[in-house]
């Protein structure tokens, strides 16, 4: 059975709003609800929900990124002449290192809708690899935390495994 966060529409899928949301997946204070997942191609679709306050690592971008700003406000510690704020939609070029910062003093969630292509590979403070993100990680980072939480089963749209073409021979 289908769930109902997932409507099939022959060659459309909606996935509902009220598909499981996975609170302090990547880092404490940011909650996540997977939209789209491409281990094969690299391409990942987060919606998330970052508290006040939260510092994301570091990180440079193997590709580009797409991110729109629905609630709240942000802003990158390299660019704080920048912030974005709900409407925003910001663009990012492959090759970008910046720090993601959210105000301490917001008074609400900081929402984000965002698509991404590649990788974030993160560095501490002190510019030492910590480790990196793709579609992949975040696919293993989801399902263990479903396991050891007791967690709802994952609902997201996910890119299927590359097959082999068998040629036809007359």
């Amino acid at each position: 059975m289908i769930p109902e966060s997932v409507k099939d529409h022959g060659s459309l899928i909606t996935l509902g709003a009220d598909a499981p949301v996975y609170k302090d997946i990547l880092l404490p204070g940011v909650d996540v609800q997977p939209q789209f997942l491409d281990a094969n191609n690299g391409t990942w679709v987060l919606r998330v929900w970052f508290h006040p306050g939260v510092r994301l690592p570091t990180h440079y971008h193997t590709g580009t990124v797409h991110l729109w700003t629905l609630s709240g406000k942000w802003f990158y510690a390299e660019h704080q002449d920048q912030p974005q704020t709900a409407g925003c939609y910001l663009y990012e070029p492959g090759s970008s290192v910046h720090s993601f910062l959210v105000p301490e003093d917001n008074t609400e969630l900081t929402e984000t809708i965002m698509l991404v292509q590649g990788a974030n590979i993160n560095f501490d403070e002190d510019g030492n690899y910590l480790n990196t993100m793709d579609a992949n990680s975040i696919i293993g980072m989801i399902e263990e935390a479903i396991k050891e939480r007791g967690l709802e089963p994952s609902i997201y749209v996910k890119a299927g495994f590359p097959n082999f073409a068998k040629d036809v021979k007359d």
